[in-house]
């Protein structure tokens, strides 16, 4: 019999026609707020914000160009080190030019991303704004909550340990249409 990864979901937390919604919710805000906007950037943040990237630009009814990053605070451990890694940088040489809206697939302590929206101000960006699909504002660390806000928002979610539609548990079940609640037993092994 072959493996089904929806075993190992306790719950589905948010569904394939829920995303869609928020999907579509969010590219027409994004969308009426950058009309003006001579050079919109949306930066996807990898690995598991792609696939929730590529649904909302696909519904954007304005002109951007697409970025790609890929960073982590968290090295090889569960706890944040603090620092901002950057393991794929984008290189723009007009990014004074560019309003960046971060496209995220959850904010949990915030802490990588209050970092990153840093470092791309830093870099001379024109505007730089904050779109998550997720957000778990019950683990945003105290010192970034009144620091970190979030542009776009998809739902606002307990805290628990969720997988599907980009987001993984040891690179597994990103390919879950669905954001669902990974069973206990599947990551306290």
């Amino acid at each position: 019999m072959a493996y089904c990864m929806d075993n190992d979901i306790a719950e589905v937390l948010i569904s394939r026609e829920e995303i869609d919604n928020i999907v579509k919710r969010i590219s027409a805000q994004i969308t009426e707020d950058y009309r003006e906007s001579e050079h919109l950037v949306l930066l996807c943040v990898l690995k598991g914000s792609a696939p929730f990237f590529g649904d909302l630009v696909r519904h954007l009814g304005i002109p951007c160009e697409f970025e790609f990053m890929r960073v982590s605070s968290y090295g090889s451990g569960t706890c944040s080190s603090g620092e901002l890694k950057i393991i794929l940088d984008m290189n723009r040489a007009d990014i004074s030019e560019c309003d960046v809206v971060i496209v995220e697939d959850i904010i949990d302590s915030g802490n990588t991303l209050f970092k990153l929206k840093q470092y791309i101000l830093d870099k001379g960006a024109k505007s730089v704004k904050i779109c998550t699909l997720l957000d778990k504002p019950d683990r945003r660390l105290p010192e970034i909550k009144d620091k970190l806000t979030t542009d776009y928002t998809g739902a606002q979610i307990p805290d628990e340990f969720v997988v599907g539609y980009g987001l993984d548990y040891n690179e597994k079940y990103r390919n879950l249409p669905y954001v669902g609640v990974l069973k206990r037993e599947v990551y306290e092994k």
